[in-house]
């Protein structure tokens, strides 16, 4: 009987007492996620960004207090009738966004291309990495079926091929990005690519510029392609589309296109959307709902990388839930109490000049007299009456002297003038004769 441990290079008796070993499931488990975070310092900015929003325990909204628990290092939900952000996290934080530029992309070819125009494929489009549609220089294709490559299968050589059409060149074609980002208010958004790939340029004033956008501009862009555009029919049209079947304009290649957007599918009302990935970008998203009269915009940035494909579908509907779940419309619009104002110098309705003069106002531009703003319970809007102490003759009648606004949250929701219903001429000289002339007669 052999009451020892078996030497491990002798073979021979230690005549120790055997040493038992317990496993420290705690110090595993440690070791693990030390290795994990060791391998994601070596990962782009923007891992380490998700890397940092999950050691946080990320999830808070910084604008609404809620407790939504998101997986997404950026994310906006957007009222997309008032371009109000309903909640946010780290929404103006700059981040690639893959292949969610495609939106800019696909508006703007709308905008300034025909779908009948013949599009002739460069070296350089042909030349695009994967996901592309295999199209070889020289090849020519229909503008509208290009689109449905663009935004259907996310084809990167169909991206490049639209911009040198609409363009000219894929630099004149970003500067048109940019410059429709400015219009609709995006202003920490900077475009280089026409599909989202990973890019950086040098600018002499601005320095290194990335690819990037913020959760709050890339909502504001969905908002415009899918409402403001004269062309935002045609975008939902496309986007929309479950699959498109095409050949290039000679009809030697087909081609076969399948919508890749699965939140089409997940909720009733679901209108447009567009997924990204990229090394550097993560999974990203930017999708549109509407349902019960609202509609909502979701816009995600860098949320999770392979093997989390599934984080953006996860937080879009929470999203969308908290929206529909929440909030509501009411109407705030209240009629203002509007005294008449002094109008120092002028002639007084009654034509005596020892009388003072008033003119009454009226609220301008107010439709039908509503207000109808999307809230939440514990929201209310404040209004606000902006009107001077006196004017100053001679005052003509409609003349803007005011203003009524309301505000949620100091932020002004709308403004309506304020204007005077009457006019008056001032008590001048020439005046004062004319009342004693007609003194006189009488």
């Amino acid at each position: 009987m052999m009451d020892g441990k078996i030497g491990r290079k002798t073979g021979r008796k230690t005549g120790r007492k055997e040493k038992k070993y317990k496993v420290n499931t705690a110090g595993v488990c440690m070791a693990c996620f030390i290795l994990f975070f060791a391998w994601m310092e070596k990962q782009p900015v923007a891992v380490q960004a998700w890397k940092e929003a999950v050691q946080a325990e990320a999830g808070d909204g910084n604008e609404t207090g809620t407790n939504l628990q998101l997986y997404a290092h950026s994310a906006v939900l957007m009222d997309a009738d008032s371009g109000r952000i309903l909640y946010g996290k780290n929404e103006t934080e700059k981040l690639p966004m893959a292949s969610t530029t495609k939106i800019m992309t696909c508006i703007l070819a709308l905008e300034n291309g025909n779908p009948d125009d013949i599009v002739t494929v460069s070296a350089y489009a042909a030349a695009q990495p994967k996901v592309h549609l295999g199209m070889y220089e020289g090849q020519e294709f229909r503008l509208g079926d290009l689109l449905y490559s663009l935004m259907l299968e996310s084809h990167n050589d169909a991206a490049v091929a639209i911009a040198e059409h609409v363009g000219g060149s894929v630099e004149e074609f970003a500067a048109m990005m940019n410059q429709k980002a400015k219009e609709i208010g995006c202003r920490d958004t900077f475009f280089i690519t026409p599909n989202g790939l990973d890019a950086s340029v040098n600018e002499k004033e601005g320095g290194q510029k990335v690819h990037s956008t913020t959760a709050a501009d890339l909502a504001r862009i969905m908002k415009y392609c899918i409402g403001e555009s004269e062309k935002s029919g045609e975008f939902l049209e496309v986007t929309r589309t479950q699959s498109h079947f095409f050949t290039d304009a000679e009809g030697k290649g087909s081609y076969s296109c399948n919508n890749h957007n699965a939140f089409l599918t997940m909720m009733d009302g679901a209108l447009s959307g567009k997924t990204g990935f990229t090394n550097n970008a993560g999974y990203c998203y930017v999708g549109a709902l509407k349902r019960d009269g609202k509609t909502f915009v979701v816009a995600l940035l860098a949320c999770g990388w392979p093997n989390h494909k599934s984080y953006k579908w996860s937080d879009t509907k929470q999203l969308m839930n908290y929206g529909l779940e929440n909030y509501e419309y009411r109407n705030v619009y209240e009629e203002a109490p509007l005294t008449p104002l002094l109008v120092e110098g002028g002639v007084p309705e009654s034509g005596k000049p020892y009388d003072a003069a008033y003119l009454p106002l009226e609220v301008s531009e107010t439709g039908d007299g509503e207000l109808n703003v999307l809230l939440r319970d514990g929201e209310n809007v404040e209004r606000n009456v902006l009107l001077p102490e006196k004017l100053t003759a001679p005052v003509e009648k409609g003349t803007r002297v005011g203003a009524v606004n309301y505000y949620l949250d100091g932020e002004l929701l709308r403004e309506y003038p304020v204007r005077t219903a009457g006019g008056t001429e001032k008590m001048d000289f020439p005046w004062m004769v004319r009342y004693l002339w007609m003194c006189y007669s009488l």
